[in-house]
């Protein structure tokens, strides 16, 4: 009887290994006889699909996951490499929907320190403004020599996917991919004036975003506050999206307005959305001053009520009571209009005008200055030494200090420092904050450049060292806020999904290697907007497509990052 049982049991386990998945675990602790590259050994794992955590072991083969078992079932494999996760969480890599890392990736080391340090491990682009493609029209408007340089190897039919690989063949820590900016798209048919596209120019968007999507766009992303994204009507968004509707393409958008005219411009993007036929993605969702604060739940409800009637509408955010943006925003955007800025600023008969749009609380434009108050603008990026005594100063101190009104301060330090300026605006309701972290459909992004705390100058948003470390340490932990699986899924799987992203995002056998390990106990962001420039803590080892571009919290100086696509690329 005993020898019948043996046999049958060893049968069986010959059938079940021959049925198990290829280089991976059957059950317990049966494993194949390969190789790993890493393995990562006694961790919580948090697989980023929101279901609740357990203890398991990861196998790295090459850039992929090569299977996922429980504690120990890899003990007898052979390895290159064993990280111990023990007290850890191991989670999949985080996507940030809203990366602004251009310079670092088309200038600098390639290495996006304060980004990788936070578990990012995705860098998504585009908002408004793409350095591709381009033609005569784009470059035109290029004041910077150099860029104008860079960016001229951009032209061409596939303008836009020859600068994703640009990016990543320079050397990048993380993987990177891009929508299209709606200002490229506009300049590229109509140039950098307002009024309405002609049918002609229209066409000719249209034709340069099946182009991108074709090279892996992800959709189209407008900035509807800023020149020249702003020139642009609901009806040529409408159009230019149906474009990328063919595609795949998602339209994400920082709305018209997120001060006074909210729910006005949520209602645009949900019926461009509509319209075009394509899903719909709110930048950073937020309620824009005091006055505007109560709106956040009307707007939550119209959201819901979209989705419930079957329209694909969903938001980001960061985590902060305080966006930033170009010092030259709080200047009504048509006298951008051609490029002409500088010289509708120094035009002494416009002063005046100027001044008066300025303080207005309504002269037809995002006039956030106004909304937050100039105690709560933070202005920073001073370059003239004259001005530096300035930095990260309110702009009500420097108007008292020179002895003017906040609005001509506006216009002088633009004139000045050639609109290179930035600002810190205090805007946003920590309730509201919260009340958005909870909603099912909400994801993260930073909005924000990477910085080098060793070679960092002036001020920047503290967003760009710490947005998903505050969210795992304030948030997850110390305000529980959230689950913390739910928070990895949101900064994981849910932005995969948002961009057809099938091969990364969750910790599965054959998809990419894209992994954190991260302390529970200890993860925080630690910048602050007084001194942003350090580093998160608790972000213990970050690999990109199975290599590790951070361990123990040191850059490793890796660069493995690869261009990520759109699920139009090569249609």
């Amino acid at each position: 009887m005993r020898s019948t049982r043996l046999s049958s049991l060893a049968a069986a386990v010959a059938v079940f290994a021959a049925c198990a998945p290829r280089g991976g675990v059957v059950t317990g602790t049966t494993v194949d006889a390969s190789a790993y590259d890493v393995v990562i050994e006694n961790g919580r794992l948090i697989d980023g699909t929101g279901a609740a955590w357990y203890y398991g072991d990861v196998a790295v083969r090459g850039d992929h996951i090569a299977a996922i078992g429980p504690r120990g079932a890899f003990r007898r494999a052979r390895a290159a490499q064993r990280v111990d996760a023990t007290g850890h969480v191991v989670a999949p890599g985080f996507i940030d929907i809203q990366a602004q890392s251009y310079e670092n990736f088309m200038m600098g080391d390639g290495r996006a320190l304060s980004m990788v340090t936070q578990g990012i491990t995705t860098a998504i682009l585009g908002e408004g403004s793409t350095p591709a493609p381009v033609n005569d029209k784009v470059l035109a408007l290029e004041t910077d020599s150099a860029s104008k340089v860079l960016e001229r190897q951009f032209m061409g039919p596939h303008g836009f996917g020859d600068w994703l690989d640009f990016m990543v063949k320079r050397g990048a820590s993380q993987n990177i991919g891009s929508f299209v900016g709606n200002g490229t798209v506009r300049v590229y048919g109509h140039g950098g004036g307002m009024g309405p596209a002609s049918a002609v120019e229209i066409d000719t968007m249209q034709a340069m975003v099946r182009r991108a999507m074709q090279d892996g766009a992800f959709g189209i992303a407008s900035a509807l506050i800023y020149p020249p994204n702003v020139y642009a009507s609901p009806a040529e968004l409408i159009e230019v999206n149906k474009a990328a509707a063919p595609f795949g393409g998602v339209y994400i958008t920082h709305m018209r307005s997120e001060g006074d005219k909210f729910l006005e411009a949520l209602d645009e993007a949900i019926s461009v959305g509509a319209q075009a036929q394509v899903p719909v993605e709110i930048y950073h969702l937020k309620a824009a001053g005091i006055r505007n604060w109560p709106k956040m739940d009307i707007a939550i409800a119209k959201i819901d009520s979209a989705r419930a009637a079957g329209q694909d509408v969903q938001a980001d955010m960061y985590l902060y009571p305080a966006g930033g943006n170009s010092f030259s925003s709080c200047i009504p955007p048509k006298y951008s209009a051609d490029g002409k800025l500088m010289e509708n600023l120094t035009n002494l008969a416009l002063r005046a005008t100027i001044v008066r749009e300025i303080h207005a609380r309504d002269a037809g434009y995002e006039n956030l200055c106004e909304a937050a108050t100039p105690e709560n603008v933070m202005v920073m990026g001073f370059k003239k030494p004259e001005y530096t005594q300035f930095e990260g100063k309110r702009l009500s101190e420097i108007a008292a200090t020179m002895n003017k009104d906040w609005a001509e301060v506006i216009i002088d330090l633009n004139v000045a420092e050639h609109a290179g300026l930035g600002e810190i605006l205090f805007l946003m309701s920590e309730e509201n904050i919260q009340k958005q972290i909870r909603l099912p459909w909400m994801k993260f992004g930073t909005d924000a450049e990477s910085h080098d705390p060793a070679t960092a100058v002036g001020m920047t948003h503290p967003r760009a060292y710490g947005n998903f470390t505050r969210l795992l340490g304030k948030y997850v932990r110390n305000e529980r806020v959230t689950p913390l699986e739910d928070a990895v899924r949101k900064a994981s799987a849910a932005v995969a999904t948002r961009l057809s992203l099938t091969d990364r995002g969750v910790l599965k056998q054959g998809l990419k290697a894209d992994i954190v390990i991260f302390d529970p106990n200890t993860i925080i962001d630690n910048a602050t907007f007084e001194k942003p420039h350090q580093l998160s803590t608790g972000m213990r080892d970050v690999f990109v497509n199975g290599i590790a571009v951070v361990r123990d919290g040191r850059h490793t100086g890796a660069k493995p990052g690869v261009v990520v696509r759109g699920p139009g690329y090569g249609r």
